[in-house]
């Protein structure tokens, strides 16, 4: 809110006045808006935790209120239904690829989407226990997530 009233050419003043007022009012709450922006991106559009907090963190939701979001998010949605939907789906689309090489590339699919790599792999161990060597070797690892911006 601040960067557009800033674009807009809105002195200093005006913009701190306005944003409290907003808050106020409750028509500006970083909570509630973390709290539904990740819930909906999990649910709706099939992200995985790592990926909706660098959403918010690109939004300008600070890492506290980002976590915090989250957790009320992961608290209604289930990532690994979320999760499992994915791969399935995913599954039948490919399924003139080898069942080994299309784990693989599901595994790597699944982390881009920003689920974490342990899950990932536990997931896809049960869904397709038949081919779960091809996953040896791949490592649970956590997605990179950059830093938390400065809060200052």
């Amino acid at each position: 809110m601040r960067g557009a009233l800033q674009d807009a050419g809105h002195a200093e003043d005006e913009i701190e006045a306005t944003v409290l007022r907003l808050r106020d009012e409750r028509l500006i709450d970083d909570a509630s808006f973390a709290a539904r922006f990740a819930r909906s991106r999990m649910a709706h559009q099939g992200l995985g935790r790592h990926r909706v907090r660098r959403a918010l963190w690109q939004k300008g939701v600070s890492k506290g209120v980002a976590e915090a979001g989250l957790t009320e998010a992961l608290s209604e949605v289930s990532e690994a239904s979320v999760l499992d939907a994915l791969a399935r789906r995913y599954w039948r689309q490919r399924a003139r690829e080898e069942p080994e090489q299309r784990l693989r590339k599901l595994w790597v699919f699944l982390l881009r989407r920003g689920f974490p790599g342990g899950l990932v792999g536990e997931r896809l161990r049960a869904l397709w226990p038949r081919h779960r060597d091809a996953l040896d070797g791949l490592e649970p690892l956590e997605a990179e997530v950059p830093d938390a911006p400065d809060e200052s």
